[in-house]
């Protein structure tokens, strides 16, 4: 449990997206559909039509945290200090399983705030569906219905949560990413902690924080990706994710699992090839609990984090060296899926460890450069990456970062 990272439950067995290979009209699958699904869309207003954002917010027993999470809404300016336009943007909270006046805070909100356009809509969902998963892709998928009713396909779903305070040019931020080239963007999340007997969580967080961040410095040397240039961040989780709603469309929408949504996500937007921007200027602010919504996610990291410090463990993260050497290789394999010598080809394979004609195999069948990549990264021995102590990776990636800066991105450094 050192190694104490959300992400490696992914890998459960449970469906994570639409698969591109499964079939021709990949492109636009339809969206799920269902008695939750009317149920929610009934209980909405129809979409203004100067509609180009809609923000969704599932919510669960979040009577304390809504009224500041829906103030920073209301308070949204562009990145000139103005208010935006009436009706260009709009929130939807999905109250589900709720014990408490969740609903009844949200229309007391919306009366203090008039400008702002809040749908609340409440539901039980069934104790299989009952789920973080379900609840924010009911949202997803009639954020999206709503942008297409009003004809703008490339309007954006974002998404936060229900103890989360986004800055007051969230939007405006979310907005020009997507206006140069994004399709998707995940916001830097900040987490509040104030309290001094967090400040052994803190410490670890900071850390934390720090290698994932010299890690998207060392991928944005080896691997860059024009459209996520560097300075950049590692988060695209659900307190602050948005995407168009062709993109939505494009992967199938938000996978429907118990947790770590956001993360399977985001895996079909890499598979579908769609560009994710890791934006500095989309920050948000979010509650420090460690007694969560959901099974797993940041309340659940944060408490493993605090049991670590209590216990003088330190937590094991990815081995920066050979997350390196996997970020070359992918670099060489793009290169080899838009078109290269031969020689090169066969270097690679190699490198892989593989053989020859798989690869080759999976050259020619594989329909996006995400798909090849998700099967070489299940196959090749060499892409494996072990867990190292986070202080040893700390001291790992600067000697790596300034390793490549000196060789021209040659050389990296050896364990």
């Amino acid at each position: 449990m050192d190694h104490a990272t959300p992400a490696r439950f992914l890998a459960a067995g449970e469906p994570t997206a639409t698969d591109p290979t499964q079939s021709a009209d990949w492109l636009f699958p339809l969206p799920l559909q269902g008695r939750s699904a009317r149920l929610l869309q009934q209980q909405l207003a129809l979409p203004h039509p100067a509609l180009r954002i809609s923000v969704i917010i599932p919510a669960k027993d979040e009577v304390a945290n809504l009224p500041t999470t829906l103030a920073a809404l209301a308070a949204q300016v562009d990145l000139q200090g103005r208010p935006w336009p009436a009706g260009s943007f709009e929130v939807i909270v999905l109250a589900n399983n709720c014990t408490d006046h969740t609903a009844a805070v949200v229309r007391q909100q919306a009366r203090r705030f008039p400008h702002l356009m809040v749908h609340v809509a409440e539901l039980c969902l069934p104790a299989p569906k009952a789920h973080v998963g379900r609840a924010r892709r009911l949202l997803m998928d009639e954020a999206c219905a709503r942008l297409e009713q009003v004809g703008r396909r490339h309007g954006i779903i974002a998404s936060t949560d229900a103890d989360t305070r986004v800055a007051p040019t969230w939007l405006a931020a979310i907005q020009a990413e997507i206006d140069a080239g994004a399709d998707a963007v995940g916001g830097r999340i900040l987490t509040e902690m104030s309290s001094p007997a967090l400040q052994p969580l803190r410490r670890i967080q900071t850390a934390d924080a720090a290698y994932h961040l010299l890690c998207a410095r060392l991928e944005s040397l080896l691997d860059p990706a024009p459209v996520d240039p560097w300075p950049r961040h590692h988060q695209h989780f659900g307190a602050s994710l948005a995407l168009t709603a062709r993109a939505y469309r494009q992967v199938g929408g938000l996978p429907e699992v118990r947790f770590l949504e956001d993360e399977a996500l985001c895996q079909a937007l890499r598979r579908h090839d769609l560009k994710l921007r890791h934006s500095p200027t989309v920050q948000v602010l979010t509650s420090a609990r460690r007694e969560g919504r959901v099974e797993v996610g940041l309340s659940w990291q944060l408490s493993e984090w605090l049991k670590m410090s209590q216990q003088q463990r330190e937590p094991y993260v990815d081995n920066p060296v050979q997350l390196a050497r996997r970020w070359q290789l992918r670099r060489q394999l793009r290169a080899c899926w838009s078109g290269c010598p031969g020689a090169e080809i066969a270097a690679l394979v190699t490198r892989l460890g593989l053989p020859e004609s798989v690869v080759l195999s999976q050259l020619g069948q594989a329909p996006t450069f995400g798909v090849l990549w998700e099967w070489t990264l299940a196959h090749s021995p060499a892409l494996a990456v072990a867990p190292v102590p986070l202080s040893r990776a700390l001291l790992l990636l600067p000697r790596l970062i300034q390793s490549h800066l000196v060789a021209g991105g040659r050389a990296v450094v050896a364990v």
